[in-house]
């Protein structure tokens, strides 16, 4: 093929109303590939034929749309518009002539169900898009309404601001023991004391500032406060005590504590 040789206006038609067999749409195909003006008077023809259809629903034709449409088929062979018709079909008689008129409703047809289809695509893509603006507006609505409550409960004069803290633990054991050594007069007052089982009993020892051996001074079982009381022992007299501790013993008591001791404290030095 040379550049002065090329596929008529017709067939170009034809051609892109996809009314020709395939036999026929062989050879315009293999033109097309190697020919750029075919190429470029096709994409017209298709263009003016996509107007047409969009016009046939619900718009007027654009103006000179339907007349550069036929003017154009009508000067095919024209030597202004450089389109010659060549025989690019095999062997044989030539496929007879089509009126191009008499193909355009059902080009329009075509046409209108290929925009329809893309406008359907359109609207349901802008539909998804919608709804998720919807929903991305009613998250923000939503956060805005929950920030400002915040604000509201944290600034008002009414609200009530409470300090929370741990809940108070068992109370601690304590013990206060006052003792005169010149008359071997001993009181203890416990308190908050844990209970202890059946058999066993807590026992009060003296710890001599000497470093003699504790002496015992008292056993005693908590009531069901925890506090319990000895009051007066039989203890010797004159034994200057170091400190005082409470140990858990046997129910009969003990000659010497038995670890752990659960309670301690020290004599204070003299002056304090």
């Amino acid at each position: 093929m040379t550049d002065s040789i090329h596929i008529s206006l017709e067939d170009l038609t034809l051609y892109a109303m996809q009314a020709l067999s395939s036999a026929e749409r062989v050879p315009i195909r293999l033109h097309l590939a190697e020919c750029e003006i075919c190429r470029a008077e096709l994409a017209a023809v298709s263009g003016d034929l996509a107007l047409m259809a969009m016009s046939a629903e619900q718009h007027a034709l654009p103006e000179g749309a339907r007349d550069r449409f036929l003017t154009r088929i009508g000067a095919a062979a024209t030597p202004a518009n450089k389109i010659v018709e060549i025989d690019a079909y095999p062997a044989g008689p030539k496929p007879q002539t089509r009126r191009v008129q008499s193909w355009i409703p059902w080009t329009a047809a075509a046409a209108l169900l290929v925009i329809a289809a893309g406008l359907g695509s359109l609207l349901y893509r802008t539909r998804l898009d919608l709804q998720h603006e919807t929903a991305l507006t009613s998250a923000q609505t939503d956060e805005s309404r929950r920030a400002r409550e915040v604000l509201e409960v944290l600034t008002s004069r009414d609200a009530q601001r409470v300090v929370l803290t741990a809940g108070t633990p068992h109370p601690v054991p304590t013990a206060r023991a006052i003792y005169l050594a010149s008359r071997g007069a001993l009181v203890l007052q416990a308190n908050n004391l844990a209970p202890i089982e059946a058999g066993k009993t807590y026992e009060l020892w003296i710890i001599p500032a000497n470093g003699s051996a504790p002496i015992p001074a008292g056993l005693f079982r908590p009531d069901a406060a925890g506090s319990a009381s000895v009051v007066m022992p039989q203890i010797p007299v004159g034994v200057q005590a170091k400190a005082f501790g409470v140990t858990i013993e046997n129910a009969a008591g003990s000659s010497a504590p038995t670890l752990p001791i659960v309670l301690v404290g020290a004599v204070p030095s003299a002056g304090e």
